[in-house]
C-alpha cells in the first residue's frame, strides 16, 4: 500500500509539472531616450504553435507610468510566445520568448527598451549651379539597419540641386554626414542632435 501511495504522489507531481499550470511572463518596458517607463504603450502577447507562423492573441495591456507588465496564461506546448510593443513616435518592439526557456515554478522576467523617434532633414542647395557640379556625402553617425533608415553608402548629386532628404534617427542623438563638393575646397562635417519627436534641419549651401 505504501508503495502504491508513493507512486501516486510521484505521478501527481510529474503531471503537475509536465501537463498543467500557468506561465507568468512579466517585466518592464523602458523608454531608453528619457530613462522612464514607456507609459501608455500597448503590449500584446501571442502564442505560436509548433511548426507554424500563426500568431494567436492571448493577452493585451496598456503600460502604466512604471512601464511594468504581467501576463499569466495556461501552459501549452508552443514553439514560442511573442510580445509586440507599440507606442506612437517610438520604435516598435517584437520579442520572442521560447517555450523551452520558460519556468512554471518562477516568474519569467523579460525586460526590454525602445527609443523615441526623431528625424533629420538634410537640405542641399546649389546656389550657382553648373552642369559639371558634383556633390558627394556619406553618413558618419546615426541610426542604421532599420527599414526606414537612410543608407550608409556614398550618395551623389549633380548639377542644379535644391532638395531635402529626410532620415529617421533615435531621439536626442547625433546625426552627421561628411560631404565633398568635388573639384573645390568645399568639404566638411555636418552634424546635429535630432530632437525627439521632431525634425531637425541641416542646410548646406554651396
Amino acid at each position: 500500500m505504501r508503495f502504491i501511495i508513493s507512486c501516486f504522489l510521484i505521478g501527481l507531481l510529474f503531471s503537475c509539472e509536465k501537463g498543467t499550470g500557468n506561465f507568468t511572463i512579466k517585466g518592464t518596458i523602458t523608454d531608453a531616450t528619457n530613462q522612464t517607463g514607456l507609459v501608455g504603450a500597448e503590449i500584446k502577447i501571442y502564442k505560436v504553435p509548433i511548426a507554424s507562423t500563426q500568431e494567436i492573441l492571448i493577452g493585451t495591456t496598456i503600460l502604466g507610468s512604471d512601464g511594468s507588465y504581467t501576463f499569466t496564461f495556461p501552459r501549452e506546448k508552443m514553439e514560442r510566445y511573442t510580445l509586440h510593443i507599440k507606442k506612437e513616435n517610438y520604435f516598435d518592439l517584437t520579442e520572442d520568448v521560447y517555450y523551452s526557456s520558460l519556468s512554471l515554478n518562477n516568474d519569467n522576467i523579460r525586460n526590454y527598451s525602445t527609443k523615441a523617434k526623431a528625424w533629420i532633414a538634410l537640405h542641399f542647395v546649389n546656389n550657382n549651379p553648373q552642369a559639371t557640379d558634383h556633390l558627394q556625402y556619406i553618413k558618419q553617425a546615426g541610426l542604421q539597419g532599420c527599414t526606414a533608415c537612410c543608407p550608409n553608402t556614398e550618395q551623389n548629386y549633380f548639377g542644379a540641386l535644391d532638395t531635402t532628404i529626410y532620415c529617421i534617427n533615435n531621439g536626442n542623438e547625433i546625426y552627421s554626414v561628411y560631404y565633398w563638393v568635388l573639384n573645390s575646397s568645399n568639404q566638411g562635417l555636418l552634424s546635429a542632435v535630432t530632437t525627439a519627436f521632431d525634425t531637425t534641419e541641416i542646410i548646406l549651401n554651396y
